[in-house]
């Protein structure tokens, strides 16, 4: 599905329900497997939280001794959480593949983790990437270390699992930790459900909480990720527009939350009243700096602990006529697609002068917008929904539209209720 999108006369004074975020819900449906009694509220509706949802049940109704096959897609988080998990499941034997992708995603960092603890996994096809056959072990083993820089879903995906270890697990983290909020968001949640935990500078312990937990439900907050789109529309609109998103807290556990202050530089400011927050446009920012207003303003962010904003704030720079320098990206090379390449390949055809490294992106302020272009989306959600604000600036065209559903399925129904004039092409 290839949409074109116009901007028209928005309804920016509107309220928008977005659903629970992916990262706590993936996290919740894997300790909801380990610890039935836990009920939840208001979970993701993405795709990626329906594969992990859909595997989770699925293998409760096999026998033990069948080798059940779970493609998980696209699905990263749960490729990492549910290697995982499998591999703490006694005699529990499994096969996880997915996408071509997924096929090309690094696993070798987590599975050599967990075989540290004396898990049993094979690698069957490419030494280090999926797919891979998980035998179930008792695992015994409870210190492990791995490079702190690596992506937090290998971190999270093992103390997730930590609290079910006979002698839970203590976890050390060599050199310069990446995504700390992640790792925190795991760590909050454990302590939710009753679990002892302890991060103290490098090292994390997670004691074991072997028995059932008391019946006790949890409501998931909405997705920062996803609300980081509203802000850039905002951004890239009218002095005095505004938009109500729920549900939302204002000591969010989600990293995402950053966006707050990174968009109070490009003119948001938020309120938050109960569960609810709005954007207000600001009449203190100006969209259309001259020559030399813009050389001053270049947006300089370390991303380090949120990459998965970086395509929607360069995009907005763009559309702000600004230039940004973002670092801390180098996980953005292994996600759905090498997103740094594809942010370069795509904001070329808008005209934009951009460079990137192996972990940084640089771009050029400019005042020009090459009109009517064809957005790739590499079947990566957060490629079609950056570019998407841009409509405000420019008709745009999106490929593959669909990919949304990873992460935000009703993405453009809730743009077509802001007043967005979206059709096929």
């Amino acid at each position: 599905m290839n949409l074109l999108l116009k901007s028209k006369a928005l309804h920016l004074n509107s309220e928008i329900k977005i659903t629970g975020s992916k990262s706590e819900t993936n996290r919740l449906l894997l300790l909801q497997a380990l610890y039935p009694n836990i009920s939840l509220e208001n979970t993701s509706n993405s795709d990626d939280s329906e594969v992990m949802s859909s595997a989770l049940s699925t293998i409760n109704q096999q026998p033990t001794t069948t080798n059940q096959i779970i493609d998980i897609h696209h699905a990263g988080t749960a490729m990492r959480f549910l290697t995982a998990y499998f591999a703490s499941q006694e005699n529990r034997i499994v096969t996880l593949t997915g996408s071509s992708r997924m096929k090309e995603r690094p696993i070798k960092i987590l599975v050599e983790a967990l075989q540290q603890l004396g898990a049993k996994i094979d690698y069957l096809e490419n030494d280090g990437f999926p797919p891979i056959k998980i035998t179930g072990q008792k695992l015994t083993n409870n210190k492990v270390s791995l490079p702190a820089n690596v992506s937090s879903q290998y971190i999270s995906a093992l103390l997730l699992i930590a609290p079910k270890l006979q002698n839970g697990l203590e976890l050390t983290l060599i050199g310069e930790i990446t995504s700390v909020p992640y790792i925190k968001m795991t760590l909050n949640l454990l302590q939710e459900i009753g679990v002892e935990t302890a991060f103290i500078g490098n090292i994390i312990i997670v004691n074991p909480k072997t028995q059932n937990l008391k019946p006790q439900s949890i409501t998931v907050e909405s997705d920062w990720s996803s609300a980081s789109y509203f802000f850039s529309i905002l951004a890239l609109s009218e002095v005095g527009s505004q938009i109500t998103l729920s549900s939302y807290k204002q000591n969010s556990l989600q990293g995402d939350s950053a966006l707050v202050e990174i968009y109070k530089k490009l003119g948001i400011e938020t309120h938050f009243d109960g569960n609810k927050m709005t954007l207000v446009k600001q009449p203190n920012f100006n969209p259309n700096p001259s020559d030399s207003e813009q050389a001053k303003q270049t947006l300089n962010l370390d991303l380090n602990n949120t990459p998965d904003i970086a395509q929607t704030i360069v995009v907005t720079c763009l559309g702000l006529g600004i230039g940004c320098h973002l670092t801390g990206l180098h996980t953005l090379k292994i996600k759905e697609t090498d997103r740094l390449e594809a942010l370069k390949t795509e904001l070329s055809k808008l005209g934009a002068s951009i460079s990137v490294t192996d972990e940084s992106l640089t771009l050029a302020p400019s005042n020009k917008i090459n009109p009517n272009q064809t957005i790739a989306t590499y079947n990566d959600h957060r490629m079609a929904m950056a570019f998407a604000p841009l409509a405000l600036k420019t008709n745009i065209n999106i490929e593959n539209a669909e990919v949304v559903s990873k992460s935000y399925p009703d993405f453009w129904n809730d743009l077509k209720y802001l007043g967005f004039e979206i059709s096929e092409f």
